[in-house]
């Protein structure tokens, strides 16, 4: 239940990010931060589950996504805000279990012949949450004052990465993609799938890209230089012209 303490705080993510790529040891990171926490006045109890939990995003990431070290070169070629969220969201996805769970559920929904609106209100996602269960088959069961703050959590991830529009706003819409969290989606897709890895591309759904849209952004990715369409076994298929993220962190797109 970390969404409950701790939302995508991207600002405070690419502050630990570019830590860690100064420094390239998680202790100093730590240490630095608390330092700098204190100065400011924080309160040690909130510092420490913010850093706890962000930190926590970044050591458990997949070798599928970039490494750490390399991500404030990456967020350097974003050209926005949300386009810093919706790179960050990939690494909160990929670590917390709960939040997967959830965003399989909608991307899932996405993928059928009439898909249902992106509804991110209390009820909906309570009853996705209530489908969840533990791998020693215990089921979710939190007071609902604790579900109602992971929702809220939930709904401030959405409006971070573009899905939901505003505070008033539960149901949203597929968000529009930028260049680096388009590739870093696409690299994400590449890395975690396998031959066939266009047919259900993880980073895309993730971002809750509908199948509708691949063909265009597969378009878009060839468009740049990281991309290209190869000949492969009689057919066009996509792949990265060198590793899949070496353009956005090398220096730029």
């Amino acid at each position: 239940m970390d969404l409950t303490m701790c939302g995508l705080l991207p600002d405070r993510a690419e502050e630990i990010a570019r830590l860690y790529r100064e420094h390239g040891n998680w202790n100093q990171v730590k240490e630095i931060w608390f330092e700098e926490r204190r100065a400011n006045r924080s309160t040690k109890g909130s510092s420490q589950k913010i850093y706890r939990v962000l930190s926590s995003r970044f050591k458990n990431a997949p070798a599928t996504l970039p490494n750490p070290s390399d991500l404030p070169a990456v967020l350097d070629t974003c050209s926005s805000s949300r386009d810093k969220a919706q790179v960050l969201y990939l690494y909160l996805v990929a670590d917390d279990a709960l939040v997967r769970y959830a965003v399989h559920e909608y991307a899932r929904r996405l993928t059928e012949d009439f898909p249902e609106p992106l509804d991110f209100s209390n009820e909906t996602l309570t009853s996705v949450l209530n489908q969840f269960e533990y791998t020693d088959e215990t089921p979710f069961d939190y007071a609902d004052s604790t579900t109602e703050r992971w929702c809220e959590g939930l709904r401030s991830v959405m409006r971070e990465i573009g899905v939901l529009e505003n505070q008033q706003t539960v149901v949203g819409d597929p968000p529009s993609l930028g260049e680096t969290p388009l590739l870093v989606a696409m690299g994400y897709s590449y890395e975690e799938g396998d031959e066939e890895w266009f047919e259900s591309p993880t980073g895309l759904q993730y971002l809750f890209q509908p199948s509708a849209r691949w063909e265009e952004l597969y378009n878009r990715a060839a468009e740049t230089e990281a991309w290209e369409f190869v000949e492969l076994h009689g057919s066009l298929q996509l792949r990265p012209t060198d590793e899949a993220y070496s353009s956005i962190t090398s220096g730029g797109i």
